[in-house]
C-alpha cells in the first residue's frame, strides 16, 4: 500500500478505519524516510489531500516514538490558514487523523468567541489550528503560548501572502522557537514564496509530486459559449441538465452573487449564497444546508467559497471568465475531490473567447468546448433520468397491487402513465431557450431605430467615485450595466467630478437598479451609490484642475473654452498677433536695411532690396573676393527671397519659425 507502512502507527490506525486503501501522491511523497524532520516546501492544489499529508508529515516530530500524546501543556503544533472555512476544514481532517493518537486540537478563527478560544488554550491544546489574524491577537494578548511549538504549519501559503497576510505570518514566525519544523505548502511557488523560505526554513526540500499535472484529470472542463444576454440563462440550463446533488456557481462580485440567488431562487432552485458581507453564523448555517441536502446551488465569490469541503459538490460553474489559472484551479478544485468525478463548466461569451483560451493553455488544461445545454437537450436528459431511477425489479406488494388495480380499473394505462410523468417533472424549472453564441439579429428583426429615451424626468444618483479616482464613462458605464443590472438605454448622462460621479437614471430603470444593489446600496466592494434629490450640484470646486464634461455617449472629455468663468486659466486667450514677441520681426512692413550704423554689421552689408553674401570659398593672399565689385559693397540683387517673402504673405503671412525656410534647399 505504497507508504501506508511509513505512517505513524497511530495515524496508520485511524486511516484504515477512514476507510484508505491508497495515499494520494503528495501524501505518499511527504512520507519519504529521507524528509523526515526536514523542512518542507511542498507543492499542492486544492484536493490533492494536503491536509492530511501535512498531518502525516509532522506526527514523526510531534509524537516521536510514543503512542500517544501526553499531557498538553502548550501547543506542540499550530497550522495556519487564510480563511475561516478552511480552518475549521483543516481541523476536522486532523480530529479523525489524530483520534487514536489521543491529540487534544482546537480552532482560533476571526468571528468566534475569543474568550471562548483563550479559556481553551488555557485548558490545553496539543494542535491548534486558526487564521492569522485570530492567532497574532492571542499571541499579543499573552493567551497563546509558543514556547513549546515542534512543528509550524503554513497551508496555502500564497493565498495568505496575496491577502495581505505578510505581516502577520512574520510575527507568528518570529513568535515560535527557532528550532521548530516548518512545513509550507503552497499551489504556486513565487518569488514572495521563495523569500519566506530563505528567511524562515533550514534547508527546506522542495517537494513536487509527479502527479501534479495530473491532479484534475477527475474534473471534466467544459467550455459553453454563449450569447452575451444569454449567460445567466445559460446556467440555469446547465444546472437543469446535470441536475447535481450539490452545485457552485462562481460570480466575480458580491452584487452578481445577490442578483443571480434571486434570479434562481425564483427559477424553483434551493440556493444559499455566501459572500463577504455575511456574518460566520450566516456562512454556517448556509454551509449546512448543502451538506444536508436543504440547499442544493451554492452561489459564492472566489474568496467567501475559498477552503469549503463539500464532498458531494459534482459541479462547479463559472459565470465569467476567472482572472487567471490559480483562480481557475480553486475554484475547480472544489470538485474531483478524493478519487471522484466532477464537471466545471465555463460560461463564455464572444467576447471572451481569446481569454478563456489563453487561460485555458497557461492552466495546462484540455477543455471540452461546445454551446450550453439547449432546451431539447435537457428535456431528453430528464427522460433518460426518469427511466433510470424506475425500480421495476422489485416485487409488486399485496398493497401495491390492490392499488394498481384500483388505477387501471378507474384510468386508462396511457393517462396512468402520463400521470407519472407530470409528477417527475413537477417542480422542476423550465429550460431556456438560448440563441446562438454568434447570433446577431438582421436588420428586420431590429426594426428602426427608436431615438433615445427623454431623460427630462430622469432620476439622478450619485457614486462616490470621481476624477481624483481616476473614474470615467468608458468603466463606470459597464459597471452600472453589469453590476447595476441597467440597460444601455437606460443610463443618461454621466457627470465627473473631483470626488463624486453622477448618474442619470430613466425611471423605467430606477426600480430594478435599486433592487440589484440591495439596501446597503453597494454597487462594487468600495463604490457606494446615493440617491440625488432633483439635478445635482455640478459647480464643486475643481482644485486648479480645468473643469470636464463627460458624456458617456462618446466617452471622452470635452475642455470649457479658455474664456468661460471659473477657468483657472481665466480671461480671454491671448494671441500672438496682438503684440510681437520680443525682437520678432514682421514682415509687414518693408524690408529692413542693417547698413544704418545703427546695428552691427554680419556676415555681409546689407541695403534695401539688395543682398550679398561673403564667399565662403578661401582666397590666397591678397587676391579679391571673385564676387567682389568696385566699392567693396555687394549690388547684386535678392530677387529669389523677396519673390518667395511676398508669396508667403499671399497666402496668409508668415509664421514663426517659416523664415530660416524660405530658402530652397539643394
Amino acid at each position: 500500500m505504497s507508504n501506508m507502512t511509513h505512517a505513524h502507527p497511530a495515524l496508520a490506525d485511524a486511516l484504515a478505519k477512514k476507510g484508505y486503501e491508497k495515499l494520494t501522491p503528495v501524501q505518499d511523497s511527504v512520507l519519504d524516510p529521507d524528509l523526515l524532520g526536514q523542512d518542507l516546501l511542498v507543492s499542492a492544489q486544492t484536493g490533492s489531500g494536503k491536509t492530511v499529508a501535512f498531518g502525516l508529515a509532522m506526527a514523526s516530530t510531534l509524537l516521536g516514538n510514543a503512542g500517544a500524546f501526553l499531557r498538553a501543556d502548550a501547543p506542540l503544533a499550530l497550522c495556519i490558514a487564510p480563511t475561516r472555512e478552511l480552518a475549521m476544514q483543516v481541523k476536522r481532517e486532523i480530529d479523525w487523523l489524530y483520534r487514536e493518537a489521543g491529540a487534544k486540537t482546537m480552532s482560533c478563527v476571526g468571528g468566534m468567541d475569543a474568550r471562548q478560544e483563550r479559556n481553551a488554550l488555557q485548558r490545553g491544546a496539543h494542535i491548534v489550528v486558526g487564521t492569522p489574524g485570530r492567532l497574532c491577537d492571542h499571541i499579543n494578548r499573552g493567551a497563546l503560548d509558543m514556547s513549546e511549538i515542534k512543528c509550524l504549519v503554513l497551508d496555502e501559503a500564497d493565498e495568505m501572502l496575496k491577502m495581505g497576510f505578510r505581516e502577520e505570518l512574520e510575527l507568528i514566525l518570529n513568535a515560535s522557537p527557532s528550532e521548530r519544523r516548518t512545513l509550507m505548502f503552497s499551489a504556486t511557488v513565487p518569488k514572495t514564496i521563495l523569500g519566506m523560505t530563505k528567511k524562515y526554513q533550514r534547508n527546506a526540500v522542495r517537494v513536487n509530486t509527479a502527479a501534479e499535472a495530473k491532479q484534475h484529470l477527475d474534473i471534466d472542463y467544459q467550455v459553453m459559449t454563449v450569447s452575451n444576454a444569454d449567460r445567466e440563462n445559460a446556467i440555469i440550463n446547465v444546472l437543469r441538465f446535470y441536475n447535481a446533488k450539490n452545485a457552485i456557481v462562481f460570480g466575480d462580485t458580491r452584487v452578481a452573487v445577490n442578483r443571480m440567488t434571486q434570479r434562481f431562487n425564483n427559477r424553483g432552485f434551493s440556493v444559499v449564497s455566501l459572500s463577504g458581507e455575511l456574518s460566520q453564523a450566516e456562512r454556517s448555517n448556509a454551509l449546512q444546508a448543502l451538506r444536508d441536502g436543504r440547499a442544493q446551488v451554492c452561489v459564492a465569490t472566489d474568496v467567501a467559497a475559498r477552503g469549503l469541503d463539500l464532498p458531494d459538490l459534482e459541479l462547479v460553474v463559472h459565470a465569467d471568465v476567472p482572472r487567471n489559472r490559480e483562480a481557475l484551479l480553486h475554484r475547480s478544485g472544489r470538485t474531483g475531490r478524493a478519487g471522484r468525478k466532477g464537471v466545471s463548466a465555463l460560461i463564455v461569451a464572444p467576447s471572451r473567447r481569446r481569454n478563456a483560451e489563453r487561460l485555458l493553455r497557461d492552466a495546462g488544461i484540455t477543455a471540452e468546448w461546445g454551446e450550453a445545454p439547449s432546451a431539447d437537450a435537457i428535456i431528453a436528459k430528464d427522460n433518460e433520468r426518469l427511466l433510470d431511477n424506475m425500480t421495476l425489479e422489485a416485487e409488486v406488494t399485496e398493497e401495491e397491487r390492490t392499488m394498481v388495480a384500483r388505477l387501471l380499473k378507474a384510468y386508462s394505462p396511457d393517462h396512468i402513465a402520463t400521470a407519472f410523468i407530470r409528477q417527475y417533472r413537477e417542480g422542476q424549472s423550465a429550460p431556456e431557450d438560448l440563441l446562438p453564441a454568434n447570433y446577431k439579429p438582421s436588420k428586420e428583426e431590429r426594426g428602426p431605430k427608436t431615438p433615445r429615451a427623454d431623460f427630462d424626468d430622469g432620476v439622478w444618483f450619485s457614486l462616490n467615485v470621481g476624477r481624483k479616482q481616476k473614474a470615467e464613462p468608458k468603466w463606470i458605464l459597464p459597471m452600472l450595466m453589469k453590476s447595476g443590472g441597467l440597460k444601455k438605454g437606460e443610463i443618461g448622462a454621466i457627470k465627473i467630478i473631483d470626488r463624486e460621479t453622477f448618474v442619470e437614471v430613466a425611471p423605467k430603470g430606477v426600480e430594478g437598479f435599486l433592487k440589484t444593489i440591495g439596501p446597503d446600496m453597494k454597487i462594487e466592494a468600495a463604490i457606494t451609490v446615493s440617491r440625488v434629490a432633483g439635478k445635482p450640484n455640478l459647480s464643486q470646486p475643481t482644485d486648479g484642475h480645468r473643469s470636464r464634461d463627460r458624456d458617456n455617449r462618446s466617452g471622452k472629455s470635452r475642455k470649457k473654452p479658455y474664456g468661460d468663468k471659473g477657468n483657472s486659466y481665466g480671461g480671454k486667450k491671448k494671441s500672438y498677433n496682438d503684440k510681437p514677441r520680443g525682437k520678432a520681426k514682421s514682415y509687414d512692413d518693408k524690408p529692413k536695411t542693417y547698413n544704418d550704423g545703427d546695428t552691427p554689421k554680419r556676415k555681409g552689408n546689407f541695403e534695401e532690396g539688395t543682398f550679398k553674401r561673403k564667399s565662403r570659398k578661401k582666397t590666397g593672399g591678397d587676391m579679391p573676393s571673385p564676387h567682389a565689385v568696385e566699392g567693396g559693397k555687394p549690388k547684386k540683387p535678392h530677387k529669389k527671397k523677396l519673390a518667395r517673402v511676398a508669396a508667403l504673405k499671399e497666402k496668409g503671412g508668415v509664421k514663426k519659425g517659416e523664415r530660416k525656410n524660405t530658402r530652397k534647399r539643394k
